[in-house]
């Protein structure tokens, strides 16, 4: 099978295994010498009077059966057998079949591979109807989201987020209407005019407002999930010749405007700091920004803003953006790592990592997805040489197999664990969600 698939072919021998025929000797023999109370009862004399005297009736029982059934076949033969006496003898044999019957055999698992070439040769079979559960499924998703928009318009429009339970719109993300700018992407892709319309009316004509007068928030989680939004549906509604997915909302314009006033504000993480390194939180209404308590930052969240500010840049026509997320790479660059592995917090102060802690989960996981996409999204401009990022990327996940990868035991499984000490520590097996995208990308 596939070395890529993280299973162990003992599992799939050892599943099947349990579903062998097994011959009546070898149930008898594995049942006596394998079972613990047997063997109790087998160490002392009164346990194997009991055994043998069992084997014994066993035995008559079958010498019994036979007898009786030759003889009352020869009755019958002679004429002489009589109804009553072969109707006991027929109760008494499937009495005695039913106690030695084989229990149903469930058919044996299939390793990855195996389903993946079952799959596919199922999927032939009915071909004519694939294209038709993929639009059911289409639909279905669609129901999902559409279900999800119609109650938070309904009880929670422009907070953040609802809390479904309670009914209750709270604002936990800064106050923005994270949920609207968010979901207005989503909604284009899917064809959803009304969503984008309703969404893209209430960004019109309040997000600005909203920027101009709300208090503290995020860098990171700002520009990926509020900035980042306005950059896809710019893109998605036309705008620099664009995917024209949307046919009602807002003039493409009207997003870009709005990115460049909230970015405007977010670049004050940057120019703020000492270092390369941006502060973690900025004050929206006055342009300002510090770091977060206990002075530190993530190291995912400092090197997760690239793309947007990137693309900013771009359609805007103005390189401050770039030039000022590209810096923290670039100083990312030079610092010291353990095979390409970093710690999880980095201070914005000294510019150096801070703590030993190493992981691919929380605080560290984009670090290593942004390298390769921000290279990706540069290779082809003219404005620089980009190689490096390919480099450090291919470093940290040789890193990442040698130093992070390893298999469970007895089951062979395989995980992503992290150095909570630094890589001279112990290995802890510890693999939360945000890890799992981490298989997309290493091969085993």
């Amino acid at each position: 099978m596939s070395k890529s698939l993280p299973y162990s072919m003992k599992d799939v021998h050892y599943d099947n295994a349990k579903f062998r025929h097994r011959s009546l000797f070898k149930v008898v023999t594995q049942t006596l010498l394998t079972s613990n109370t047997r063997r109790e009862c087998l160490s002392c004399s009164t346990g194997k009077f009991l055994g043998l005297l069992m084997i014994f009736g066993l035995a008559c029982l079958m010498l019994t059966h036979t007898n009786k059934a030759h003889s009352v076949s020869d009755g019958l033969a002679k004429g002489i057998g009589t109804n009553g006496e072969h109707k006991e003898v027929t109760d008494v044999g499937i009495r005695f079949k039913k106690l030695f019957r084989r229990a149903p055999r469930l058919p044996p698992r299939l390793s990855p591979d195996e389903k993946i070439i079952h799959r596919n040769f199922t999927s032939k079979l009915n071909e004519p109807n694939v294209e038709e559960q993929w639009k059911a499924r289409q639909q279905n998703v669609k129901d999902a989201f559409t279900h999800a928009w119609s109650g938070y318009k309904k009880f929670a429009m422009g907070y953040d987020e609802l809390m479904p339970v309670s009914r209750l719109g709270v604002d936990g993300l800064g106050g923005l209407g994270a949920t609207v700018v968010d979901a207005l992407d989503t909604a284009m892709i899917m064809g959803l005019d009304e969503v984008v319309s309703e969404a893209g009316s209430w960004i019109e004509s309040h997000l600005l407002d909203r920027i101009r007068q709300k208090g503290q928030v995020n860098l990171f989680e700002t520009t990926i999930r509020v900035l980042g939004g306005l950059l896809s549906a710019y893109h998605l509604s036309g705008g620099d010749q664009g995917m024209t997915l949307a046919q009602k909302g807002p003039k493409p314009t009207i997003y870009l405007d709005i990115a460049k006033n909230l970015a405007d504000r977010l670049l004050s993480a940057f120019t703020s700091s000492p270092t390369a390194i941006p502060f973690s939180d900025v004050v929206l209404r006055d342009s300002s920004a510090h770091s977060a308590p206990g002075g530190l930052s993530s190291t995912s969240e400092v090197s997760t803003l690239q793309l947007e500010f990137n693309y900013l840049s771009a359609i805007s026509g103005d390189p401050k953006y770039s030039t000022e997320g590209m810096k923290v790479l670039a100083h990312l660059k030079t610092l010291p790592k353990t095979e390409g592995l970093v710690p999880i917090y980095i201070s914005p102060h000294s510019g150096e990592f801070s703590g030993e802690n190493i992981r691919l989960g929380s605080r560290g996981d984009s670090y290593y997805e942004y390298l390769i996409k921000v290279w990706l999204q540069l290779r082809d401009t003219q404005d620089g040489n980009f190689t490096y990022l390919h480099d450090m990327y291919e470093e940290a996940m040789r890193g990442v197999k040698h130093m992070l990868v390893q298999k469970s035991i007895p089951s062979e499984l395989v995980f992503v664990g992290e150095l909570p000490v630094g890589p001279k520590g112990y290995l802890s097996p510890k693999m939360d969600h945000l890890v799992c995208s981490a298989f997309s990308i290493l091969e085993f």
